[in-house]
């Protein structure tokens, strides 16, 4: 059977931030996936397994409970009214059952908000695609996983193969729930608070010293690097209000979806010639593709905001399955014709 994954019991500081300012309903952070099956999921099964994911995955679970009382950010607590009913769910089709047609019904369940009394996820089945076909739209929060903890609960999740024999063992037990009073949050938000200030401490003693054996060898280089380090911080922080394309200037709550359809080995195959990885052709196909709807539009800019997240697990937290990004945003030039040197 497989383990209980791993997350940390609190938000952290980003998440908590992206928590509270998407009472703006624009700076939401949802995640929406649109799956094409090849024949309807048995439904008793899929239920059974959405079911024994939860009870292995906490956070399918968990809904996030804040505390205005402390300054300690939000803390995952286990919904004590969890239902799989409200999470799990299925519809049939309108139309002809085309992929236009489901991706019609999958967008505006990814403009609504979560409620957010309960877990942040939501799957809909979507029976009645041609071919005897079906989708699941899958809308999951973001301060749930990033990408490769989403790869760790997809796995949990889905079967590998269409073996219904398959022995999954025993089903877990539920999780025990207790829900906090106030007096216990208090003291729970006090000494998460002072875990944090002291492990600050000891890096900040630690940083301090390297500094100094820094400053002592190479005085010029440290001044440098410091003074590098505030300048990047200083582009990172500072706030974007209005847009740098004279076109994409606004922006509403509706959503539409299509689909691009690129061949995986040739996307591959591109980033090679460059000396380059996946990604690096992916957002230069992007950026290439928004050079020529501006020219379409015709207007021309030189560079556009980009958001990337940055993987920042290390050894302690390699087995975390929780969110373990850094959010960075930067410009990039989208007048490079010249696919090689644009990825």
């Amino acid at each position: 059977m497989a383990d209980q994954m791993r997350f940390e019991n609190r938000m952290s500081d980003s998440d908590a931030l992206m928590w509270t300012v998407e009472k703006d309903p624009l700076l939401r952070s949802t995640i929406t996936s649109v799956a094409v099956l090849d024949q309807s999921p048995d439904r008793a099964r899929l239920v059974e397994s959405v079911d024994r994911a939860t009870r292995l995955v906490p956070r399918l679970r968990q809904r996030v409970v804040s505390n205005p009382l402390s300054i300690a950010p939000p803390r995952w607590e286990f919904d004590p009214n969890f239902d799989i009913a409200y999470h799990l769910r299925w519809m049939k089709v309108p139309g002809e059952g085309s992929l236009r047609d489901l991706l019609d019904v999958a967008q505006p369940i990814a403009m609504q908000g979560f409620d957010r009394a309960r877990p942040l996820w939501e799957f809909v089945v979507v029976d009645g695609l041609a071919d005897g076909r079906a989708g699941l739209i899958i809308k999951v929060h973001h301060a749930i996983t990033d990408g490769v903890g989403a790869v760790k609960i997809a796995m949990h999740l889905f079967d590998l193969e269409r073996d219904v024999s398959l022995d999954r063992g025993p089903m877990p037990d539920e999780p025990e729930i207790h829900v906090m009073n106030q007096v216990e949050r208090m003291r729970d938000a006090f000494d998460h608070e002072r875990r944090r200030q002291t492990g600050i401490a000891r890096r900040s003693a630690a940083s301090v010293a390297g500094a100094a054996t820094a400053v002592a060898t190479d005085a010029g280089a440290t001044v440098r690097q410091f003074s590098a380090t505030l300048a990047s911080i200083g582009r990172m922080l500072a706030p974007a209000t209005t847009p740098l394309s004279p076109i994409m200037t606004g922006r509403s709550l509706s959503v539409h979806f299509d689909t691009i359809t690129v061949p995986l080995a040739e996307l591959k195959s591109a980033a090679k010639r460059a000396d380059g990885k996946l990604n690096d052709a992916f957002v230069a196909g992007i950026t290439g593709g928004l050079r020529r709807y501006h020219q379409a539009h015709g207007t021309d800019v030189e560079a556009l905001r980009m958001s990337m997240p940055i993987n920042n697990r290390n050894d302690a937290t390699a087995d975390l399955a929780g969110k373990q990004i850094a959010p960075a945003r930067f410009t990039i030039t989208i007048t490079i014709s010249d696919p090689i040197e644009r990825m």
